[in-house]
């Protein structure tokens, strides 16, 4: 058992609970917030389960709704939906502890918005590209191995990423990183790919290798936007290979759609998200800064596509795809 503050991971869903499995698993203190009161249910009365294809396997950890949560937090895990942040930092502010910190376990450009609200010197951030889902309360379905990277936004490597990192290697490879930013804008473009698959109800990989041309002008639109930043690669996902005039991009492709075509989840969360739980998605608050720091015209239809698709305007169709690609 560890003799650091325990772990509060706030949002228990498939990031923050499959992190706060594998904590539990390896005897470090954690616990859960989440203000979905079914799924704090199943976990008191029956611990939180990993479901893998092999099995499933369950760990006894504290959980709370928001309102009954403990009044002080040391170290937080952050892994809500982005459009749940604000909400959730009024909630948090006043509970985290002065030398507390909160790690940004999210997906989207969420770190100046936690500054904010508990300033610049507890937040860190974080890169996290997991295929985990909610199967059920108080079970999550494993979505295998993904890249986990943990650094201060300003390019730090401190002691609290250190211990992070080395805590969240009872999942897989954590690691620590000076260019965190660097991640989150390469996620938003390989993002692009994956949010453009939720327009209709087949396999990401199938969708991307079919849409080629749709997929390399998306990914280069935005990653154009990240400007001067250093992209990183992760998975296999290289951002490089994307951008305006790079060469390579085929061969890229064909290790992606290898790489997706090998993983248990053939669908986006986002995905999952229209089709399955009938709840807004986040990629509108992802992709919000982009939006604002360039023209993104091909972006931005394919996002006017997705309201249309998530409000039950226009169903779910490879058609979507297929216009947007009549338009480059």
């Amino acid at each position: 058992m560890s003799d650091r503050r325990p772990y509060t991971v706030v949002g228990g869903g498939a990031i923050g609970g499959t992190l706060a499995f594998h904590l539990a698993r390896a005897g470090h203190a954690v616990s859960i917030v989440d203000a979905d009161a079914a799924h704090v249910a199943a976990i008191v009365d029956r611990g939180l389960t990993l479901r893998r294809p092999d099995g499933d396997e369950t760990v006894d950890l504290p959980a709370f709704v928001p309102d009954n949560a403990p009044p002080v937090l040391g170290r937080v895990l952050l892994a809500v939906k982005a459009q749940a942040t604000e909400n959730v930092l009024q909630w948090l502010e006043p509970r985290l502890a002065r030398d507390g910190f909160v790690v940004s376990l999210q997906n989207g450009l969420n770190e100046a918005l936690i500054a904010s609200y508990i300033g610049a010197e507890r937040t860190v951030g974080a890169f996290v590209n997991l295929f985990a889902d909610v199967a059920e309360p108080g079970v999550i379905r494993d979505g295998g191995l993904g890249a986990l990277v943990v650094g201060e936004p300003d390019g730090r490597i401190s002691d609290r990423v250190e211990e992070a990192v080395a805590d969240l290697q009872a999942w897989g490879p954590a690691k620590a990183t000076a260019n965190v930013e660097g991640y989150l804008w390469a996620k938003l473009g390989f993002g692009a790919m994956l949010t453009t698959t939720a327009l209709a109800d087949a396999p990401m990989a199938d969708l991307i290798d079919r849409h080629r041309p749709l997929m390399h002008a998306l990914t280069a639109e935005v990653l154009t936007a990240a400007g001067d930043r250093t992209l990183e690669a992760f998975d296999q996902f290289d951002p490089a290979a994307y951008l305006p005039g790079a060469a390579g991009r085929e061969e890229a492709t064909d290790r992606l759609v290898a790489w997706l075509r090998t993983q248990p989840k053939d669908r986006s969360g986002i995905w999952r998200d229209i089709a399955v739980r009938h709840r807004p998605v986040e990629v509108h608050h992802h992709y919000a800064p982009v939006l604002a720091e360039a023209d993104v015209p091909l972006l931005r239809a394919m996002l006017a596509r997705l309201r249309d698709v998530e409000s039950g305007a226009a169903a779910m169709s490879e058609d979507h795809l297929s216009e947007l690609e009549r338009s480059l």
